[in-house]
């Protein structure tokens, strides 16, 4: 994948795991929380990637 796809899968992923932290957080869900939790790092970690790919070039 390119810098530019890393980093919309990255924003997907944020929002997705930030709605899931938030539905966990008001239903007391700690599992929905935590996988929430997990994918904002996800996110975090492809937003990265992508920022790497866009320094060095895609072919890494």
């Amino acid at each position: 994948m390119g810098e530019f796809t890393d980093k919309a899968a990255a924003a997907g992923n944020k929002v997705a795991g930030n709605t899931k932290e938030a539905i966990g957080k008001a239903t007391d869900n700690h599992s929905l929380t935590a996988e929430g939790k997990a994918q904002q790092a996800k996110g975090t970690a492809q937003n990265v990637k992508g920022s790497v790919k866009g320094a060095l070039g895609d072919d890494i």
